[in-house]
């Protein structure tokens, strides 16, 4: 049974940082590609981070390029976003999610099978 569960989301000031986490199981998460997404109130989901399984590269929406990385510890089966320099636009829904094969945009939604349930993130004073 696939399963991915998130963690690591709160509350932070503008300017500090969080890490994600997005533990699965079920599967062995290096052989697929991963994304992290995000979803703010009242808009649409999108994509923040990838590892495309098709080139093993990763993409880096550009809101958030140079401030997040995704990285991945294969030994715990867990992958990871890394946010500094968070900002109000930042607070969001953040959710992983997992595919075999990405066809097109590592980047888009369309591409993924399995989803966590997400985690908060807020970005205030």
């Amino acid at each position: 049974q696939v399963q991915l569960v998130e963690s690591g989301g709160g509350l932070v000031q503008p300017g500090g940082s969080l890490r994600l986490s997005c533990a699965a199981s079920g599967f062995i998460l290096e052989h697929y590609a991963i994304g992290w997404f995000r979803q703010a109130p009242g808009m649409a989901r999108e994509g923040v981070v990838c590892i495309s399984s098709t080139d093993g590269k990763t993409y880096v929406d550009d809101s958030v390029k140079g401030r997040f990385t995704i990285s991945r510890d294969n030994a715990k089966n867990t992958v990871y976003l890394q946010m500094n320099s968070l900002n109000t636009e930042d607070t969001a829904e953040y959710s992983c999610a997992v595919t075999s094969e990405i066809y097109s945009d590592c980047l888009s939604e369309y591409e993924y099978d399995y989803w966590g349930q997400g985690t908060r993130v807020t970005v205030s004073s």
